[in-house]
């Protein structure tokens, strides 16, 4: 768990300083100062309000108390091992097996799973996956995620800005071509490879974290392998592609080179850590 907190230290330093870099390269503080200030104003209104609408875009429901009792119960169980307050539930309609976790943090909360993974799952693999949403709640992933894509569209941000300054004549003593290019095209791609690159360790954290607080990592893992076979979609839109990082599993294919982009770790390799802490616990 140390590293993977240390590579999301290393990934937003990275990114910070990218965010540096990019400023300058558009002369000056000034555009900096704005490019920041825009992207924070829209990540504030991400961050407090997110929750919300990404359970509307998905038409969740809350999830019924005494169809789904059990449910309750076992996230109830869950929380008072995790010393957690217990989350809103939201059920998703849904045949696609999966489930994600939101809010800004633990005492604003919400856990949403879909019907297939209700009906797909057993009880020891169903409390392997709410407990690694639980961990995501309790890790603050929501606040670091925030973090990642408030640096990463001020960096967007500042290359459109550069690109459209090039396009209407604009010059800059500070700057050259091969900078302007590298800010304009370069930068986005690396702030965006980052960003992903923090959401894939935040779920091997997610997953050693839920295995521990259901001290049966081999639930968990079983039920990624399940949810991994079983059907994928694609987004109907760019706001669902946008949210793609919450769920436990990426709920749209992918293939080829769009895989680089990925905000998941292989499922293999998140199965094969889990299967390494059965000893440990």
């Amino acid at each position: 768990m140390f590293w993977n907190r240390f590579k999301t230290v290393i990934f937003l330093t990275t990114l910070s300083a990218l965010l540096l870099v990019a400023g300058q390269a558009i002369g000056g503080t000034t555009g900096l100062h704005f490019a920041v200030i825009f992207a924070l104003v829209m990540n504030f209104g991400s961050y407090f309000f997110a929750d919300k609408i990404v359970l509307k875009m998905y038409s969740a429901q809350p999830l019924d108390e005494h169809k789904y009792k059990y449910v309750h119960e076992m996230v109830e169980e869950l929380c008072d091992r995790a010393n957690l307050p217990k989350p809103k539930l939201w059920l998703i309609p849904s045949n696609i097996a999966n489930a994600f976790a939101t809010g800004r943090n633990p005492k604003h909360s919400s856990v949403a799973v879909t019907e297939g993974i209700l009906n797909m799952l057993d009880e020891s693999e169903l409390q392997g996956v709410l407990a690694h949403e639980l961990s995501h709640v309790k890790n603050r992933d929501i606040l670091i995620s925030t973090i990642a894509a408030t640096i990463a569209m001020a960096i967007g941000y500042i290359a459109s800005m550069l690109r459209w300054s090039l396009i209407f004549g604009g010059k800059n003593r500070n700057s050259n071509g091969i900078g302007a290019i590298a800010t304009i095209i370069l930068m986005p791609i690396a702030a965006t490879l980052i960003q992903f690159a923090i959401s894939r360790s935040r779920e091997f954290m997610a997953d050693e974290t839920g295995a521990k607080i259901s001290q049966n990592p081999l639930g968990l893992a079983s039920a990624l392998r399940k949810i991994s076979d079983g059907p994928k979609v694609q987004p109907s839109s760019q706001a669902m592609m946008a949210t793609e990082n919450m769920f436990i599993i990426n709920p749209f294919s992918k293939k080829g080179f769009i895989k680089l982009f990925s905000t998941h770790p292989p499922t293999e390799d998140r199965i094969a850590r889990l299967e390494k802490m059965v000893h440990q616990l």
